[in-house]
């Protein structure tokens, strides 16, 4: 059974949320502020059993801030389930929540109470006079499949069955959130999934005895050092002293009361490496603490399906990326990716975005109107099984950072990518990821797969797509270019997320300007082209001088960009490019494409 549909409305950041889970995993992105905890929150709340009901009557800043409480409202939170057709352990706990085939449902409302809502049906209250305490929370489940929860009202009443706490039970939802003391969860008793583990394997009752027996003969050893009983025997009177008679109790050293339970609460694992021999977690850093964790509680997971004792298991993760190096990132997310468990988690990391299908990512995107909007990726975008293909091949973790940009730019190549970053700190004094911009190389002209990820219940921000008028790619040469070819129409990707910016030639070329020749000099000089540094200067001292007539003029400007185009065919385009931005500082302008781009995404 896994979760296949979120709905919230009117928690926290969200105002309107419906999101489809496709997958056993699930990853939530976004930028800072945007709810990704929120729906962790939203899920814990209908179905974590563990989750103290204070956090279930909600506090104001709960509910969504656009929200009047004083006018009657409610907060909804409904969870879609599927997959529990044919086990029958899950099929009993989702009966009464069922709203189809392989379908049930269970929803969480925060509104006016019982009496309220009757006061307020007969003017006894008047709506914008209600408070928080006027407001109850509730836990239902199925209902009408008709009514879609969404389209639920405040006063609708009647709706699907009361669940039971009870019910939950056999229902585990484990959350790990970003900053977790991982030591102490492995001591505590209640968390620790070391004890669960254990407890797992059922251990018989005389190999209890027998572990009881090894402790007991231990204690006896301990207590027979004369140190040991000297210290024992001195706590002991002194307890008795300061306690008095009446409330006089014993006391002796040992390694723990010899229980079974003593037993499961005081082992601790040891680890070794090639450094180190048999050393507790405690020497581990965080990192590795937590990949120990996760991997005791993975194992837990599958022996509780296996022994048959699940109805059903979730396991909530906060930014698994904390205190991971890329290379443990890219294997957690790959034995979370394979455990037969449904993992739900948030994350800012570029190396785990890299790794998760595309079609396990839920984007979510602050509006200009301070709104977000949410989607899966490669559902809402419409993206054939051929487009995802590519995606997921492109989207390394270099590149996946336009997944958190609040505004990207598309180029063609490395050539863009190392000069329009240089040229704008240049000429604007701003450093584009400081202003939220991503500059992102698609190394080709096939926009068109990119520009459907930017789309109403996708990625709802800026994209300027910029590239050369030719669209021959930025790194090909012309013999790699069928002129026969039909050029693809980039200015039909434009929407309302999508702006396209068009040079009137190739990228070198739209380069040669008199503001930013001073540029390509230096950069001649020091690829060691002297024949090319003297041509560019000279054209260059012309240009200033004012006294060309206007042919001469443009006829000089199209040699100096041909100079400057085979030079970066000659050095390689990506390399000169990489050349020319170490001078950068010496451009004062920008081509006029560039700049349009600039300007709207700065908007």
């Amino acid at each position: 059974m896994r979760v296949a549909r979120i709905i919230i409305k009117n928690f926290r950041t969200f105002q309107s949320l419906d999101v489809n889970v496709e997958n056993d995993l699930c990853c939530i992105i976004g930028e800072n502020n945007t709810g990704k905890t929120a729906i962790l929150r939203a899920i814990q709340i209908c179905l974590d059993i563990s989750l103290p009901s204070t956090f279930r009557s909600l506090l104001r800043e709960d509910i969504n801030a656009n929200v009047d409480i004083s006018t009657p409202t409610q907060v909804l939170i409904g969870v879609e389930l599927r997959g529990f057709e044919g086990i029958v352990n899950e099929e009993a706990l989702v009966s009464t929540w069922k709203t189809g085939a392989d379908r049930a449902r269970i929803f969480y409302r925060f509104r006016p109470k019982p009496g309220v809502r009757e006061q307020l049906a007969c003017g006894a209250i008047q709506p914008g006079t209600l408070t928080l305490d006027d407001y109850a929370w509730e836990i239902r489940g199925g209902g009408n499949p008709a009514t879609d929860l969404l389209d639920l009202e405040w006063n609708e009443d009647g709706v699907g069955e009361a669940v039971r706490f009870a019910d939950l039970q056999s229902f585990l939802v484990v959350h790990l959130p970003a900053l977790r003391d991982v030591e102490g969860d492995l001591r505590n008793p209640r968390q620790s999934p070391l004890i669960k583990l254990i407890e797992s394997f059922q251990i018989p009752k005389d190999e209890q005895e027998g572990l009881i027996q090894i402790l007991d003969e231990a204690n006896n050893l301990i207590a027979k050092s004369k140190t040991i009983s000297d210290v024992a025997q001195a706590i002991d009177s002194r307890f008795k002293d300061v306690s008095g008679p009446a409330f006089e109790m014993g006391a002796k050293l040992g390694l723990s009361a010899a229980t079974f339970r003593a037993i499961l609460r005081n082992l601790k694992l040891i680890l070794s490496d090639t450094s180190l021999q048999e050393f507790e977690p405690g020497r581990n850093g965080l990192g590795m603490n937590n990949i120990l964790y996760i991997s005791i509680l993975i194992e837990y997971l599958k022996r509780r399906i296996a022994g048959g004792n699940s109805s059903g298991q979730l396991i909530l993760i906060e930014e698994p990326e904390a205190h991971l190096h890329p290379q443990l990132q890219y294997s957690l997310i790959s034995a979370l990716n394979s455990i037969g468990v449904q993992t739900v988690l948030t994350s800012h990391s570029t190396h785990v975005t890299s790794q998760v299908p595309l079609k396990t990512i839920v984007s979510l995107t602050k509006r200009g109107d301070a709104s977000v909007a949410a989607g899966n990726l490669a559902l809402n975008a419409k993206l054939t099984s051929g487009e995802i293909s590519d995606l997921e091949r492109y989207l390394d973790s270099t590149k996946s950072s336009l997944l958190y940009a609040r505004k990207v730019m598309l180029v063609e190549g490395a050539a863009e990518l190392f000069l329009i970053p240089a040229l704008i700190e240049s000429v604007h004094k701003v450093k584009l990821e400081r202003v939220g911009i991503s500059l992102t190389a698609i190394h080709g002209v096939h926009f068109d797969v990119y520009a459907k990820l930017f789309a109403h219940g996708s990625l709802e921000k800026k994209c300027a797509i910029v590239a050369d008028a030719d669209l021959i790619p930025s790194d090909a040469s012309v013999l790699d270019f069928n002129p026969d070819d039909s050029a693809p129409d980039l200015m039909a990707l434009e929407n309302d997320f999508v702006q396209v910016f068009l040079g009137a030639t190739t990228f070198e070329r739209e380069l040669t300007t008199t503001g930013l020749l001073p540029m390509h000099i230096a950069a001649a000089e020091a690829l060691g082209a002297p024949k090319i540094h003297a041509a560019l200067a000279s054209g260059y001292a012309k240009l200033c001088s004012g006294s060309l007539p206007l042919d001469d003029e443009v006829k000089l400007r199209v040699e100096l960009g041909g100079a400057v185009l085979n030079t970066a065919k000659r050095f390689g385009k990506a390399r000169y490019a990489q050349v020319a931005a170490r001078f950068a500082d010496r451009a004062n302008e920008l081509p006029e494409y560039i700049q349009q781009a600039f300007d709207w995404l700065s908007e």
